[in-house]
């Protein structure tokens, strides 16, 4: 299920501030040093940096 358009627009990744972008089931920074993937579960992002897989 998509996130609101709205809502992405607002989001941002904690670890650095760059804006997020989804894919699948999670959300994806797009900062060049970070590329963070955050989960989003039953519709809920999950913003923690702990819970944020790192890239490969």
């Amino acid at each position: 299920m998509p996130l609101e358009a709205g809502l992405l627009e607002i989001l941002a990744c904690p670890a650095c501030h760059a804006p997020l972008r989804e894919q699948d089931e999670e959300l994806l920074c797009e900062g060049p040093e970070c590329g963070l993937a955050y989960p989003v579960r039953d519709g809920i992002p999950v913003l923690l940096v702990d819970e944020a897989r790192r890239p490969a």
